[in-house]
């Protein structure tokens, strides 16, 4: 089978933007065009390919379809691109865990900004869930902490991302006897419920469900959350700044520490683009991350 343009630009535009009217909105075309292309892409492959959902998300063989249509779009894209003042911008649907964002991938978005006609679509989820964004072809490149390859991907080691957990010196004394912490009554802060730093640490302390735990799913407000006493919690070594020596927070346990490594997950396939995003990404990691 030979998929239509056109079908397939319909699928790309409502994986993209969600619905099939946003899909239709971003083709200038009606909601009834963009419903029209899909039906004819599952009956043409005798499956179907979009959920119907809100957001809309692609089945297995969607994800195949979606996979072949990005890849022609990147392709086309980079083929013209530079050969007039009119060139198509390149798109780059990027999957990143939420803390990289707030720390080190700022520099990444510093290099990329330098270079006209390229267009980051960043997807933020967790380091452990950003290769699931790989598999659906939602993204053709994501910072991951799976070292497993994704069918039809390369992968390569950035570094590690240390986590040290803290809390605020008076929550501390609060649920400390001696020198023992009292792991299960003292509040943490979790960033989501996918985030398992904590849940690793408490469980290494014979806790499998604490008596508080705050939900704050944001690097920033994780972070401000930590620092005004609401719960303790596994900051990134780099937003510590000043605040262990200050005494505005303190170590749970001078060696406690939890190293996630990350790696550069990327489809193979030959692109100016990707391969400038990959170099600033390296470079970034290189200067950030622990070896």
């Amino acid at each position: 089978m030979r998929p239509n343009r056109e079908h397939l630009a319909a699928l790309l535009a409502v994986v993209d933007t969600g619905t099939f009217e946003a899909a239709a909105a971003a083709l200038h075309v009606t909601p009834s065009a963009i419903s029209q292309r899909i039906k004819a892409l599952e009956s043409q492959l005798g499956h179907v390919v979009v959920i119907r959902s809100n957001p809309c998300r692609v089945t297995d063989p969607g994800a195949r379809l979606l996979r072949m249509a990005r890849q022609i779009e990147l392709l086309e894209r980079e083929t013209f691109s530079g050969m007039g003042s009119q060139s198509p911008v390149v798109d780059l649907p990027v999957a990143v865990n939420a803390d990289s964002l707030a720390t080190w991938f700022p520099t990444v978005l510093s290099r990329v900004a330098a270079h006209r006609g390229i267009q980051l679509r960043l997807y933020v989820e967790d380091q452990e869930h950003t290769t699931a964004l790989m598999r659906d072809a939602t993204a053709l490149a994501a910072v991951a902490s799976d070292r497993a390859p994704v069918q039809g991907c390369s992968v390569e080691p950035l570094g590690a991302m240390r986590y040290v957990p803290v809390a605020t010196p008076g929550l501390l004394e609060m649920h400390t006897s001696g020198r023992r912490i009292d792991w299960q009554a003292l509040p943490v802060v979790r960033f989501n419920d996918k985030d398992d730093l904590q849940h690793d640490i408490l469980a290494a302390h014979g806790v499998s469900r604490p008596d508080v735990c705050h939900v704050m799913p944001s690097s920033e407000g994780f972070a401000k959350a930590v620092h005004a006493g609401l719960g303790w919690g596994a900051l990134p070594e780099s937003d510590l700044g000043d605040s262990l020596a200050r005494g505005s927070l303190r170590r749970l346990g001078a060696r406690l520490h939890v190293d996630v490594p990350l790696y550069w997950q990327r489809w193979r396939i030959d692109s100016p683009a990707l391969g400038l995003l990959s170099d600033a990404v390296r470079h970034a990691a290189r200067a950030a991350l622990r070896s």
